[in-house]
């Protein structure tokens, strides 16, 4: 290699060091909110887990105001205290950012014709929560805390939220809401670990990379432990943590380094994902914890199938994921099918 090769070399090298720390530095400077909405319409059906909305935002990484934020520099050494979202002191790649998120849930029978108990399948029931998250993370490793806090029963709105839709739609209403839950405050802590491999040529721009999770819940909303693995494969694949469904510790849209909703690029990818979960407890299913209600025997392990695809543009993530969750009960007649649509905003 003669000087100005090695000169050359250098150069380049020095300008990609440059624009991978740039792009670092972007993605640790980018707030990202995300509005979801899944419904079993996409299955053309209407019962079991029937409606879903979720709007919840990823903050900026806030180990960046440390110096200069108070509140900022309490948080980041609070954290340093949590073992399971330790950062490394002085890292320049891992960052610690905070979430917020507020949704519903609405759980019927098959039969929302009946005004009576139907005692062998699932209850009525709504589910109206706000989540607080934080997440540490680098270019292949995302750890989520995240404690939910909400109601079930009349007071998540559940009856008003299926009916008012069916009306502006004119099709028929749900007519056994008076068979619901009681009214319960549900409580959450959810840790989650996602581990991303690097992407890999198939041809030309065309890449795959994977995306593995486990974690679990504890409440007495939820109480599990989750495991499953995703495949993405397309044209300039985000460097984001994945799909996600409307779940806790299910917000993982906020966009890594190299994004290219960072560069304001396209891409365009598909999606095969499994996920699987060992049900404790699911209050949907078991019933109110403190006083007697409806409640089936539930199915302790649950599978979901999921496949998609999404692009991005610009400052904005779109996907649309079709999913096939295994039965969750004993006398449930057939597995159930829903869409899950996800938009994003980085700014």
């Amino acid at each position: 290699m003669n000087k100005i090769e090695i000169l050359a070399f250098c150069s380049l090298a020095m300008f990609s060091s440059e624009a991978v720390s740039g792009l670092l530095m972007k993605a640790r400077q980018t707030s990202t909110c995300s509005f979801m909405f899944e419904n079993d319409l996409f299955g053309t059906t209407d019962r079991y887990y029937t409606n879903g909305v979720m709007a919840g935002c990823i903050s900026k990484d806030v180990t960046e105001y440390a110096a200069i934020n108070p509140y900022a520099d309490w948080l980041d050494r609070t954290i340093q205290k949590i073992p399971y979202l330790k950062i490394g002191q002085g890292s320049l790649r891992k960052s610690l950012t905070v979430g917020a998120s507020v949704g519903q849930k609405i759980y019927t029978p098959q039969d929302i014709t009946q005004t009576q108990l139907i005692t062998t399948d699932r209850p009525y029931a709504g589910w109206l929560y706000f989540g607080t998250s934080l997440y540490a993370r680098d270019r292949y490793h995302m750890d989520t805390a995240e404690l939910v806090l909400g109601v079930v029963g009349p007071a998540a709105l559940g009856e008003q939220a299926q009916n008012g839709v069916h009306k502006l739609r004119d099709i028929p209403q749900a007519q056994g809401w008076d068979n619901q839950l009681h009214n319960e405050l549900g409580v959450m802590l959810v840790l989650e670990r996602r581990h991303k491999t690097r992407s890999h040529s198939l041809w030309g721009a065309l890449k795959y990379d994977a995306i593995t999770h486990y974690g679990g819940a504890v409440g007495n909303v939820y109480t599990y432990v989750n495991g499953g693995a995703e495949v993405r494969m397309g044209w300039r694949i985000p460097k984001d943590f994945g799909t996600s469904l409307i779940r806790p510790g299910g917000n993982v849209n906020g966009p890594g380094a190299g994004d290219q909703r960072l560069r304001g690029g396209l891409s365009v990818f598909g999606f095969g994902a499994v996920s699987g979960r060992y049900v404790v407890r699911n209050i949907f299913l078991d019933g109110n914890t403190f006083t007697d209600s409806h409640h089936v025997d539930k199915t302790p392990w649950v599978t979901d199938l999921v496949y998609g695809a999404g692009f991005t543009w610009s400052a904005y993530k779109l996907t649309f994921s079709r999913v096939q969750r295994s039965k969750e009960f004993k006398g449930q007649q057939k597995s159930h099918i829903f869409g899950s649509l996800t938009l994003s905003i980085s700014f």
